[in-house]
């Protein structure tokens, strides 16, 4: 009892409590939890403006026979969708994107072989990737210009061929398969740059360190693709998939400028522009923008479940 006692009485009387942080006021943890939306409030209302509030208004107007000019406007229900799918000249203008569909295959392979050559140590790459990329900084009015007259009877691509002995009387814009090919192949010129460029950033993400250990492993160039750029740059790779189905279902500027739509190049953009601002039937232009909207959305959720965006692990 008396040690027991005596090392209670030596121990030390315990000091002052360490001071606690005064919690912060009121309208200071209001302004902090505010801050992150004040910095959203200009994008999101720009966002919602010019995006959001335009595409309620379409999916409105799909719904009446607005002519585009009229005060009035008369609701009919669900006509226009029925006739764009009772109207089979209203979709046959889809089969025209098969076309573009097939070019952009052609330019995401085109692409990903430039990305994956480029990307190891060639002479002259860096201005390899400029005439690449060059062609998606110019203006797709010029484009389409320019190859109105390359295509044109007696034009550029007729003299070149003239060179070498080739047969020159040819329309290239003339019949509906020429056309469409020829067309189809300008937009490969003028999209491949931006596949190049997401390629080619993706691959040159991967660490360097595994190339140098499958070199070391005597794993060749094609090898090195399979095993390490191939699953590196899958999220990449995906992201183009879709971005040149939507693109191929939506072709417009180069048709429009070369063919008018004329000679079987109609899209169903270019009619949808027409149906509003040619016929003067908003209402059903509206849905059809409506049902492509669709179509792209329903595209894309089936391409993201057939091949989800699992994180890449290449360690």
């Amino acid at each position: 009892m008396t040690d027991t006692t005596e090392k209670a009485a030596v121990r030390p009387a315990p000091g002052p409590a360490a001071p606690q942080p005064a919690p912060a006021p009121r309208t200071a943890r209001l302004w902090r939890g505010a801050t992150p939306w004040l910095f959203l409030l200009a994008p999101l209302t720009l966002l919602i403006v010019f995006t959001y509030a335009p595409i309620a208004n379409m999916v409105a107007y799909s719904f009446t026979d607005w002519d585009g000019v009229s005060p009035e406007l008369r609701y009919t229900g669900a006509e226009n969708y029925a006739e764009l799918f009772t109207r089979s000249d209203l979709f046959e203008v889809f089969w025209v994107s098969g076309y573009y569909l097939a070019a952009s295959v052609l330019q995401v392979v085109a692409a990903l072989y430039f990305a994956t050559v480029l990307s190891f140590n060639v002479r002259f790459r860096n201005f390899f990737k400029g005439v690449l990329f060059f062609p998606y900084l110019i203006n797709g009015v010029a484009i389409g210009f320019v190859f109105l007259y390359f295509f044109q009877d007696g034009g550029t691509l007729d003299s070149v061929l003239g060179l070498f002995g080739a047969e020159t009387d040819r329309a290239w814009l003339g019949t509906p398969e020429s056309a469409n090919t020829s067309l189809a192949a300008v937009s490969i010129w003028r999209y491949l740059g931006l596949n190049f460029v997401l390629f080619l950033g993706a691959i040159q993400s991967i660490p360097g360190d595994l190339y140098e250990a499958a070199e070391l492993d005597g794993a060749n160039r094609w090898q090195q693709f399979r095993h390490i750029i191939a699953p590196g740059i899958r999220p990449v790779l995906s992201l183009t998939v879709i971005l040149s189905i939507s693109g191929s279902l939506s072709v417009f500027e180069i048709p429009y400028i070369m063919t008018g739509g004329a000679t079987g190049t109609e899209t169903f953009v270019i009619q949808t522009v027409k149906l509003a601002f040619q016929f003067n039937k908003t209402g059903l232009a509206s849905a059809a923008a409506i049902v492509l909207l669709l179509i792209v959305l329903a595209v894309t959720w089936v391409q993201r479940r057939l091949v989800p965006d699992d994180k890449v692990d290449l360690t």
